[in-house]
């Protein structure tokens, strides 16, 4: 194996790309890997570089190297604010349980960062009954319809957006049928894990006891306020922000296809 596997070109993107992820906010792994090698190769007389694309690392490697940074940034507040999340998360899906509602992504393995979000997914073959459901349970949402490439065929999925949940959630809407199938995460290849609210409510018995036993007793979620705060702060303007918007003219050029375009189904999941 080349030396870019173990600490050259390859884990210096990676870890390029994750500080991106982490500190400037760029969403997707396929820009955070172009954007890192970029920077990380600059021009030489003039002339951009290119790279390889045996060069680019995974999104697993990125995802390990993202996680790293957020252990270092945020220590003990990141199981904290963990629980708080997933505490919120199993309230929103105990409203909605006709709509078969599972958690996937960072909060329901437990990799969650400054950024992470509730991603739920429900299914059901009637959109405007699911929205009727959360209006009379009095949540105010928005609505985003988004069109993507999958099997060779246009999909359109709904989402909606819960504004007025303590932390941002995401419900994406699919037919009852496709419960069945377990599409592969874009991260490291496995079939996605969904957690049903049963489930999550294990979860939190096994890693979180003692929090969710104040939760149990008091109603009260520890580390709520503590990552409300933190929130607050990473979506105050900064003195960056915008400069993300356009790429680079002439980024380097390389024959991968993008390995994560947008995914309704995002995560890199652990339970089963």
């Amino acid at each position: 194996m080349g030396i870019e596997r173990f600490g050259g070109l390859r884990a210096r993107i990676a870890a390029e790309a994750a500080r991106l992820m982490y500190e400037e906010g760029v969403k997707q792994y396929f820009t955070a890997k172009r954007l890192a090698a970029n920077r990380l190769l600059g021009k030489v007389a003039g002339k951009r570089m290119r790279y390889r694309p045996q060069d680019l690392p995974s999104n697993g490697e990125i995802r390990d190297a993202l996680l790293l940074l957020a252990d270092l940034a945020e220590g003990e507040k990141r199981h904290r604010k963990l629980f708080a999340m997933r505490a919120v998360a199993l309230e929103v899906m105990e409203e909605i349980l006709p709509f078969e509602p599972r958690l996937i992504g960072s909060v329901s393995t437990g990799h969650v960062r400054r950024g992470s979000d509730i991603d739920i997914q429900v299914f059901t073959n009637d959109e405007d009954a699911l929205e009727r459901h959360l209006t009379l349970a009095n949540h105010l949402f928005e609505r985003e319809r988004v069109s993507i490439l999958k099997f060779g065929q246009v999909r359109e999925y709904l989402h909606l957006h819960l504004v007025d949940a303590a932390f941002p959630v995401e419900l994406t809407v699919y037919e009852r049928n496709e419960l069945r199938f377990r599409p592969k995460s874009s991260t490291d290849g496995k079939p996605i894990v969904r957690v049903s609210a049963a489930a999550l409510r294990a979860i939190l018995i096994r890693d979180h006891q003692s929090e969710f036993d104040t939760y149990l007793t008091t109603g009260t979620i520890v580390g709520l306020e503590e990552a409300q705060s933190e929130q607050e702060d990473e979506n105050r303007p900064g003195p960056w922000d915008g400069l993300l918007a356009q790429e680079p003219d002439n980024l380097p050029m390389f024959t991968e296809e993008p390995d994560d375009d947008y995914d309704p189904l995002p995560g890199f999941e652990q339970y089963s």
